[in-house]
C-alpha cells in the first residue's frame, strides 16, 4: 500500500494566504513563504499553492512568490491558478514547482491536459475539480467556484483520467471550510472509477475526518487549509494519530 499523503494548501490572494468558507468570506492566514517552510519542517508530504483569483482576474500566477516558497521547502510542490498554456507550465516548473494544477483552463480547453501530459509527463499534471452537489448531481464550477458549467464531476474526472492527468484534486464546494468532514461518498465513487490517485479537499475539521476520507472515501491524499493555518491540527500529531488507526503514513 502506498502511504497516504497529508497536503496543506495555501490559497493565495494578493500575495497573502487566505481561507474562506464555501469559497467566500476570505480571511488572512499568514505569509505563504513562512507557512510553506513550517509545513515542510513539520512533515507535510506535499504543498499545494493556489493563486485563487488568477483565473477570475485574467492574469498569471505570481512567479516570484512561487520561487520564494520553493526555495524554502523540501517537499513536492504543486502550483495552480491562471495556467492556460504550456509556457505557463514551463515558467512555473522553472520557478521550482514539481507539478501544476489546472482547473478552469482544463474545462475550457480539455486538450491542455493531453498537452501537459505529453510535454512534461502525466506526473506533472494535476486536474483540480471544484464541484457542488446540486439537484442534478455533482456539477463542476469555473473561476474559483463562481461559474457553473455543464460538466458533471464523475464524467469529467474520467475524461481527464483518460487524457493523461496524473491525479485529481477534488474539492467539494458544499464541504469547503465547513469542517464537518470530506465528501466521502463522492470520493469513493471517484476512487473506484479512476486509475489515478484522488486528493480529497474540502471539509477537514478534526483528525478523524482524515481517517474517514482514507477509509470511507478511499482517497489517496487529504488536503486541508484552515485547520493547519490556524493551528487547530498539528501535522506531526495528525500523522501519529493516523498511524495508530492503522493508516499507512510517512512519519
Amino acid at each position: 500500500m502506498l502511504a497516504k499523503r497529508i497536503i496543506p494548501c495555501l490559497d493565495i490572494k494578493d500575495g497573502q494566504t487566505v481561507k474562506g468558507t464555501n469559497f467566500v468570506n476570505l480571511r488572512q492566514a499568514g505569509d505563504p513563504v513562512e507557512l510553506g517552510r513550517a509545513y515542510s519542517e513539520q512533515g507535510a508530504d506535499e504543498l499545494v499553492f493556489l493563486d485563487i483569483t488568477a483565473s477570475h482576474e485574467g492574469r498569471k500566477t505570481f512567479t516570484d512568490l512561487v520561487k520564494r516558497v520553493a526555495a524554502n521547502i523540501s517537499i513536492p510542490f504543486t502550483v495552480g491558478g491562471g495556467i492556460n498554456e504550456l509556457s505557463d507550465v514551463d515558467r512555473l516548473l522553472s520557478a521550482g514547482a514539481d507539478k501544476v494544477s489546472i482547473n478552469s483552463s482544463a474545462i475550457r480547453n480539455p486538450d491542455l491536459v493531453d498537452e501537459i501530459a505529453k510535454h512534461f509527463g502525466s506526473q506533472v499534471c494535476v486536474v483540480a475539480i471544484d464541484a457542488k452537489q446540486t439537484e442534478q448531481g455533482w456539477k463542476c464550477y469555473l473561476n474559483g467556484g463562481r461559474i457553473e458549467t455543464d460538466k458533471y464531476l464523475f464524467d469529467w474526472a474520467k475524461e481527464v483520467n483518460n487524457r493523461g492527468a496524473g491525479e485529481i484534486l477534488f474539492t467539494s464546494m458544499n464541504h469547503d471550510g465547513v469542517k464537518t468532514g470530506y465528501a466521502n461518498e463522492a470520493l469513493a465513487t471517484l476512487s473506484d472509477s479512476l486509475t489515478i490517485p484522488v486528493i480529497a479537499s474540502g471539509g477537514a475539521g478534526a483528525m478523524e475526518h482524515f481517517k474517514d476520507t482514507f477509509v470511507k472515501g478511499k482517497a489517496d491524499a487529504a488536503l486541508a487549509a484552515s485547520v493547519f493555518h490556524f493551528g487547530e491540527i498539528q501535522i506531526p500529531e495528525l500523522k501519529q494519530y493516523l498511524c495508530e488507526q492503522g493508516i499507512n503514513v510517512r512519519l
